[in-house]
């Protein structure tokens, strides 16, 4: 395996563990990215990696991906994640779920972790009956306005924005959406956008998870490798990340994306690409603000669902203004995003 301090998507992370419980055959990883701005947050994710090397990957760049997110969003955490490797449906789940919140509760409070892909709020709760530092647990949102919705909500005002920059408007009524995954917040963000009039297409590995969007909103559905040559509008990404990569980005047939996923550039020049080809590009990280808005408030202050709902609507103004700056200057949003979040970062260093 590759020296961690030589691994490509390591950042200065502060912290990077390699956790473990016989027990109950836990392997997993830690990534605590930065701690500047507050107590790192970010999600637990289950998912049977191929590799460890593969799922070190995973946590550094999602790590480091979180650390973007939250200050990019103005909240006072820093960012951090971590993964188990496993599969989620494997009847030791929750004996590995509780095993890992033990290993986040010996870290006293400097990393808070929460719902990802394969671990649902249902999940949090679990891991927070060993673990005081979880959040996005079920028992703190209404029964039908989990955290997944208002990462969703976010998403909607990120594809309202990159209508409006195409098209001068974010009547969404006749525009064509691509969305690659229907999990929880592909297939809200579905529902959010064919109300108001869109045209979707879309892919899951899931078979039956896709057909309820046909059934349910009329998508048209596509094979997996298929939706990236769709004659669309908007690209919604929500599934995995680097999937904009070297290969897919010359496929692309939309005018721009926004999606949900984390880290969808496979790397920094993926943004020049899409820069060149005239794809407005807005940046995942302010996209998907939305779940972690709502969900790590409880950290740092009560919750407050109307609170949370005005700040997630910023997301359309961030969005609309980064796309404005990269179209005038002819820089990579992803750059001009991540400067937003570094100045946040280097003032409060310096403070």
């Amino acid at each position: 395996m590759t020296d961690l301090f030589s691994h490509p998507s390591f950042d200065n992370h502060e912290q990077v563990l390699f956790v473990s419980d016989a027990a109950c055959g836990l392997t997993g990883i830690i990534g605590v990215h930065s701690t500047v701005l507050g107590p790192a947050a970010g999600g637990c994710r289950m998912y049977p990696y191929a590799s460890t090397q593969d799922a070190l990957t995973d946590v550094l760049r999602l790590s480091r991906g979180m650390t973007m997110k939250n200050a990019a969003a103005g909240l006072p955490l820093g960012g951090g994640k971590c993964v188990i490797i496993g599969d989620p449906a494997a009847p030791e789940k929750e004996a590995r779920l509780r095993a890992m919140a033990r290993h986040v509760a010996r870290l006293g409070g400097s990393y808070w972790t929460a719902i990802d892909i394969g671990v649902s709020s249902q999940d949090a709760d679990i891991m927070a009956e060993e673990c005081d530092y979880i959040f996005t647990r079920a028992n703190q949102f209404e029964p039908d306005f989990q955290p997944a919705r208002y990462t969703a909500i976010g998403g909607f005002h990120g594809v309202r924005a990159v209508a409006t920059h195409l098209r001068g408007s974010d009547d969404l009524k006749g525009l064509r959406v691509a969305v690659q995954g229907v999990g929880q917040t592909g297939a809200d963000l579905i529902r959010q956008m064919s109300e108001q009039g869109a045209e979707i297409v879309a892919t899951d590995v899931n078979a039956a998870a896709l057909e309820r969007m046909v059934d349910e909103y009329g998508v048209t559905a596509v094979a997996p490798d298929q939706i990236y040559d769709q004659q669309v509008d908007i690209f919604a990404p929500c599934a995995m990340g680097a999937i904009l990569n070297d290969d897919t980005i010359a496929r692309l047939k939309c005018r721009g994306i926004a999606g949900l996923a984390n880290n969808q550039l496979a790397r920094p020049e993926n943004g020049r690409q899409l820069l060149a080809r005239g794809i407005a590009y807005a940046p995942d990280f302010i996209v998907n603000a939305g779940g972690v808005v709502a969900g790590a408030m409880p950290i740092f202050a009560d919750f407050d669902k109307e609170v949370a709902l005005q700040r997630i609507g910023s997301i359309y103004d961030t969005t609309l203004e980064i796309l404005a700056k990269s179209r005038d200057q002819d820089i990579p949003t992803e750059e001009i995003a991540e400067a937003i979040a570094m100045q946040r970062i280097n003032t409060a260093r310096a403070g």
